[in-house]
């Protein structure tokens, strides 16, 4: 659990997806990175804000039977930022690649319960942080595939108006 509360643990399998990633589209892993970055920016601004906006006291800091195994944390709770930006990547991921889902869901609901166990977050900071970070990973993806250059279609797949005299 203390493993899943750093912010840099997913960083090496993060490296090896895009690695991966890269070798099969280009186009599409470099966008999309550079896509997912600009997610987690938002994400912990978001995130940020809604904090100062609620000022949720962390449960470390009020509850004296929490017993702080990591970091508490200096700012606020309610919503916790790393759930709300595995949850932004994972709904990014599952509406890009569809068959993702089953990898990317479970280290989210990982990461979540982490943030519970090490006494960092209540239940419902977590929730809060991936309902934000669905809405903003599932925006960000429908966003990026209206985007023709993000998954060009090929001339000859390119749907062309049919005349008004064909049925």
């Amino acid at each position: 659990m203390l493993i899943l509360a750093r912010p840099h643990t997913l960083l090496v399998p993060g490296t090896l997806v895009f690695a991966y990633w890269l070798w099969v589209n280009r186009r599409e892993a470099l966008i999309g990175a550079v896509t997912i970055g600009w997610l987690v920016v938002l994400g912990d601004l978001v995130g940020a804000q809604v904090k100062h906006a609620v000022e949720r006291v962390r449960p470390c800091h009020v509850l004296e039977g929490v017993r702080q195994l990591a970091g508490c944390g200096g700012t606020f709770s309610f919503p916790s930022n790393h759930a709300l930006n595995t949850a932004a990547a994972a709904a990014f991921a599952q509406v890009l690649y569809p068959q993702t889902g089953w990898v990317t869901w479970p280290i989210v609901a990982a990461v979540g319960f982490a943030r519970v166990y090490v006494g960092a977050h209540y239940v419902s900071d977590v929730l809060g942080g991936w309902a934000i970070g669905m809405v903003l990973g599932v925006g960000a993806a429908l966003l990026l595939l209206r985007w023709p250059r993000f998954r060009p279609t090929p001339a000859s797949q390119a749907i062309s108006p049919r005349p008004l005299d064909q049925p």
